[in-house]
């Protein structure tokens, strides 16, 4: 397989200028906190948008990345490469995606001048190759999950490949404060927790937290490690434990979610690996169709 190209063989977008050369901007967004991942011009904006706020939040960097699958700068089986062909027909070549992704860029950075400085870094070809080189180092990656192909293939790479800590914008236009109060999904499985720790640095910003803990034990357990892991990360929050009363946990905790005014959920994605979670992850499957809200999750 044949490792991903950066940047482009036409001249590099105006958006770039500043920087001594592509290796430098692709320097510049691997070390970002927080990284806009952009494989769908449909939702380029919505996923600057909470990137922003997600590094300032933080007092971190942002950086945003353009990745592509494209057939003619991948080594792959012909099956692979005649499906990506096909695509074209629907949504459009790889040049012309980026070609998108690049002007809405450009026009989300007119917005304010603070952007200045922000560049895009672009990678095509195999696109887990991409995904694994844009992403590894990044603490924070904000992805869509839904969109065309190369959106939802990224997705799935991010959680089950690279494990990373996933930040899914809303469908709807984000409107901000993004910590104002988020929402913990828990359980006491290792999943949950990883999602919490890897998540400590957005929700010490938090202005409140809320862990919500469904169906509990009646010896308490899941309220009982909830503070636990609170103490245990310096985190001030509530604990609430509510019964699903004979819906599903996703509508609980979606139902929670509004009437609790939250502003972005957490919870630990797939208990399961991908081809279990094909069959059995019904939760978080829910939230990633039915949630308004910026989802932060990590498998």
């Amino acid at each position: 397989m044949s490792p991903p190209a950066h940047g482009s063989d036409a001249k590099p977008p105006p958006q770039w200028a500043g920087l001594k050369s592509i290796s430098s901007v692709h320097e510049a967004t691997i070390h970002a906190a927080v990284l806009a991942l952009l494989p769908d011009p449909a939702t380029v904006r919505n996923c600057l948008d909470i990137a922003e706020d997600a590094a300032r939040a933080v007092h971190g960097t942002m950086a945003a990345a353009h990745i592509g699958a494209d057939p003619e700068r991948m080594i792959a089986a012909p099956e692979e490469v005649d499906l990506q062909i096909l695509r074209d027909m629907n949504e459009d070549s790889p040049s012309q995606r980026f070609e998108r992704i690049a002007g809405a860029f450009a026009d989300w950075k007119r917005v304010s001048p603070d952007r200045e400085s922000l560049l895009l870094d672009d990678c095509r070809g195999d696109l887990s190759r991409c995904v694994t080189a844009e992403c590894h180092e990044t603490a924070l990656v904000v992805a869509p999950c839904h969109g065309n192909m190369d959106a939802r293939d990224a997705f799935y790479d991010l959680l089950f490949r690279e494990h990373k800590l996933v930040l899914v914008p809303p469908p709807d236009a984000y409107t901000g404060n993004l910590l104002a109060h988020v929402v913990i999904g828990w359980k006491p499985h290792e999943h949950a927790q990883r999602a919490v720790v890897a998540a400590r640095r957005w929700l010490v910003a938090a202005d409140r937290i809320t862990v919500l803990c469904i169906n509990d034990k009646a010896d308490g357990s899941y309220q009982r490690t909830a503070r636990e892991l609170l103490d245990q990360l310096g985190l001030e929050g509530e604990v609430v434990a509510i019964s699903s009363g004979g819906r599903s946990v996703g509508e609980t905790i979606l139902d929670f979610a509004r009437s609790a005014t939250a502003t972005c959920l957490l919870i630990g994605a797939f208990k399961h690996g991908y081809l279990l979670e094909l069959l059995l992850g019904r939760v978080t499957r829910h939230l990633l169709s039915h949630s308004k809200l910026p989802l932060m999750m990590k498998h």
